[in-house]
């Protein structure tokens, strides 16, 4: 059995370009398709937060169009209600890589709110790297990365890296109206951004690093970490 720190987002909002706050959270495919392949296996999880806050769901993603039918949704909110570790996330300053065997970032657009400035992923996140332990990030969560940076370099500079795109963005109506997108600012970061077809299942391994285009990639990544856990 592997213990898999889950690395969450702690705000409904997304605050946009013209000061608006965007309703969001994290996406729910995104944490329980993982959290169900995971836990089924006999791995424990743990969720941290920023601040411990208990993290909200986007209730866009329970949306019967949005989760593909009404039982997907359904199945969905059921896993979310009976995941205990949600209603009692640990302080993210508290969580020390030592005590886990893998660490996974869940998207939704929370992630481009509170985790791409918080200190502590960036932290995380350049202690995993050189760790050798599988660090999985998917869709929006990779903006954590940019919370890496010191005197402008990060760690992830040179890595093979797939997160949610500009035309994904840009589909969902949202690009013109964020202050900054994913795809762009990582490309800024230095990491060697790749891409599949929108919305169909797409995973990037370079060394220890997985990484997700979508929440459709969200299951595919489970299974990867599944495969070296």
């Amino acid at each position: 059995m592997a213990k898999v720190l889950f690395v969450m987002t702690g705000t409904p909002y997304w605050t946009l370009k013209d000061g608006t706050r965007y309703a969001t959270g994290y996406w729910a495919e995104e944490f329980a398709a993982p959290y169900k392949a995971l836990t089924e296996a006999g791995h424990e999880i743990t969720v941290a937060t920023p601040g411990g806050a208990v993290p909200t769901v986007d209730m866009m993603s329970l949306r019967p169009d949005m989760a593909g039918s009404a039982q997907i949704a359904l199945d969905l909110e059921a896993i979310i209600r009976s995941a205990e570790v949600m209603r009692r996330p640990i302080h993210l300053a508290d969580a020390r890589l030592d005590d886990y065997d893998a660490v996974y970032f869940p998207g939704g657009h929370g992630p481009m709110e509170d985790l791409s400035v918080d200190a502590d992923a960036g932290r995380l996140l350049t202690a995993a790297l050189p760790s050798g332990k599988p660090l999985a990030i998917v869709c929006h969560a990779p903006a954590a990365m940019l919370a890496t940076r010191i005197h402008g370099k990060s760690p992830f500079a040179g890595y093979r890296v797939t997160g949610f795109t500009n035309e994904e963005e840009e589909e969902v109506g949202l690009a013109k109206r964020a202050r900054w997108t994913l795809e762009t600012e990582l490309i800024e970061l230095g990491v060697d951004f790749t891409k599949g077809e929108k919305w169909k299942p797409y995973t990037v391994v370079d060394r220890n690093l997985y990484t997700g285009q979508n929440p459709a990639s969200a299951s595919p990544l489970a299974e990867r970490l599944l495969k070296v856990l």
